[in-house]
């Protein structure tokens, strides 16, 4: 049976909308409701626009994981950054706080130092007061008074280059102080700057993921449609066949699958390839179209109007003979469901039953849809007409 349009098709994902940021341009979309515009009582039709939405769904879906995976990285790569930028602001931190007790330490000596000296200069200024003729009375003796001289000498020249020292290592402090704080202002702005980004890209990820779950839901909720209309077709198919009369189960039956091409038996049914006469690989219809040209080495192209129903008119329209009578070599067209099935007839029995081969009935040759199976001493009231190629 056909389970999908006949209509050659390429199938590609469509760019919803596009939003442009400052960091990283990228594009994430919004998903969207089924529109696909369809009949309500056309099977075909809206399995079709279901397996163009399925597309549409998982190629937009992996797009966004995509783009989530470059989100993903952009986030890392800034976390390391700011992490390195972290480390950096925690040396200088160090830095600055070994500075301010360096200068709380010099300030210390510099009170401590101060008291010392203001003993000191005090004396001096006493000793300032004294002229050299009352100091050289006061002395024991001349070795006495040159003794005073240089001591009060030296004093002085000592108390103004500890000044000037402790002024200077003061100011070296305090100058490094105030680079390495510069330096920490420049790295915690650079920090904030990296954690407003880390931000920024983490927001974009979560919302592309949430939109990748959300085209992947539309996806699932897509296949199940298609399906639920799958089985409702195959069931309309075994109420055909039972009301005929039936025959025996569908078996795996030839190993090499009728003679259908590798490349055509061994695609992917989810996404297809179309063979040469314009019908989606292991589907009834492309198995059948093989047999036909299988046999005669012609099989007309029916891309477009290939649905299993639509065989009768178009054979009858190409002036091939189609009636009621199997015959080996035949096709057998069942109208059941809204676009039917067709088989193959391999041969007929002596007591008028017909034997089959077909592609795509449900559960037979494999699980699920797109296998190769047989089924013996059918009746052939089972299929509506025949097609003589």
């Amino acid at each position: 049976m056909k389970l999908r349009t006949t209509t050659p098709a390429s199938i590609s994902s469509t760019r919803l909308f596009v939003i442009a940021i400052s960091i990283v341009v990228m594009a994430f979309a919004v998903p969207m409701q089924i529109t696909s515009q369809v009949s309500a009582n056309n099977f075909d039709a809206q399995i079709k626009a279901l397996e163009q939405d399925i597309s549409r769904y998982d190629a937009e879906a992996a797009r966004l994981s995509g783009e989530a995976n470059t989100l993903q990285r952009e986030v890392s790569r800034l976390n390391n950054e700011k992490a390195t930028i972290q480390a950096q602001v925690d040396i200088n931190q160090a830095k600055a706080n070994q500075l301010k007790a360096d200068i709380k330490a010099n300030e210390e000596k510099i009170d401590k130092n101060k008291d010392a000296l203001g003993t000191i200069i005090s004396d001096l200024y006493v000793n300032d007061q004294v002229t050299p003729i009352e100091m050289l009375a006061s002395s024991k003796g001349i070795g006495d008074f040159i003794n005073k001289q240089e001591y009060r000498s030296i004093t002085r020249d000592q108390i103004t280059s500890t000044i000037s020292e402790i002024k200077k290592i003061k100011a070296t402090l305090e100058v490094q102080r105030d680079d390495v704080e510069k330096v920490l202002k420049d790295q915690e702005a650079q920090r904030n700057l990296l954690a407003a980004k880390e931000a920024e890209q983490q927001g974009l990820l979560n919302s592309t993921r949430g939109d990748e779950a959300a085209y992947k839901n539309l996806s699932s909720e897509s296949n199940n449609r298609k399906n639920q209309l799958q089985r409702e077709q195959q069931a309309a198919i075994e109420r055909a066949m039972r009301a005929a009369g039936g025959g025996s189960n569908a078996v795996a039956g030839d190993p090499n699958k009728g003679g259908y091409p590798s490349n055509l038996a061994n695609s992917n049914y989810d996404n297809p390839i179309v063979d040469p006469w314009g019908m989606y690989s292991r589907q009834c219809v492309s198995y059948t179209a093989w047999k036909v040209y299988q046999k005669n080495g012609f099989m007309p192209y029916w891309g477009g109007v290939g649905n299993a129903k639509q065989w009768p008119g178009n054979a009858r329209g190409a002036g091939i003979p189609v009636n009621s009578t199997p015959r080996a070599g035949s096709v057998g067209v069942l109208m059941a469901g809204q676009y039917g099935h067709v088989v193959w007839v391999e041969s007929v029995n002596s007591n008028g039953t017909i034997n089959i081969s077909q592609y795509n009935y449900w559960n037979a040759g494999g699980s699920g849809w797109g296998h190769y199976s047989e089924m013996y001493n059918v009746s052939p009231n089972a299929y509506d007409y025949y097609i003589h190629f």
